[in-house]
């Protein structure tokens, strides 16, 4: 687990034991019913429930008993919290992505993305989880020609959201490829990203992916 910046809150993983800092944990609470629920933004009242913020370890906290041990006391943790868990830090990962389109630090599109990469103007490579490989590579091979040449340094690319996912969070079709501009929402848009990334997501079946229709592959594209 992530050891906690210095100074900095530390919590203690119901399920593995370990403790660190809260980034690399989720905060649960009960409701009145005794129902476990998610607080991703640990503003809930209540006593705080934390597990190590991936899939693997909450569905070990689900199936094993770990909350009902830790309250001491009968708790309903539904099967399908984990599921749930993943919806909700979607969507906070997409929100965060709006937000950076609505501010001007987001280019769309393989183009724009592709002249940010070749003016330095780059902090993370954002591509779509159902996105085509081809155009993937392509910027990536940009990315590692500008720094080379110095333009950029290392730049995280980070592909945890759907294509559909990231067009409704932007108001527009299927968006496969974006470029994060450096800049007062990196942090953010980065945190949320990397936080669903590590929480790890289900595949989709095949027959509701997100699929263009012909001419428009990648609406992201232009």
């Amino acid at each position: 687990m992530k050891k906690p910046d210095a100074g900095g809150p530390e919590r203690r993983c119901i399920v593995s034991g370990e403790s660190g800092g809260k980034d690399g944990l989720i905060r649960f609470v009960l409701d009145p019913d005794g129902n476990v629920v998610p607080d991703l933004a640990e503003k809930l009242p209540g006593r705080g429930f934390w597990v190590t913020a991936t899939r693997e370890m909450l569905e070990r906290a689900v199936a094993k008993g770990h909350f009902a041990k830790a309250a001491r006391a009968p708790v309903q943790a539904d099967p399908a919290l984990p599921g749930l868990v993943e919806r909700l830090l979607a969507r906070r990962a997409a929100d965060a992505v709006g937000l950076a389109r609505r501010a001007g630090a987001l280019e769309t599109g393989f183009e724009k993305v592709l002249t940010a990469i070749g003016r330095g103007r780059v902090a993370a490579l954002i591509e779509a989880r159902d996105g085509a490989e081809d155009g993937r590579r392509k910027l990536e091979q940009r990315l590692r020609v500008a720094k080379e040449h110095g333009i950029l340094g290392d730049v995280p690319v980070l592909s945890p959201l759907w294509s559909d996912e990231l067009g409704l969070a932007l108001g527009r079709g299927n968006v496969i490829h974006a470029a994060l501009i450096p800049g007062r929402m990196q942090a953010k848009v980065l945190a949320d990203l990397a936080r669903l990334a590590r929480y790890g997501r289900m595949d989709r079946p095949q027959t509701t992916r997100a699929v263009a229709p012909p001419g428009k592959a990648d609406e992201g594209q232009e």
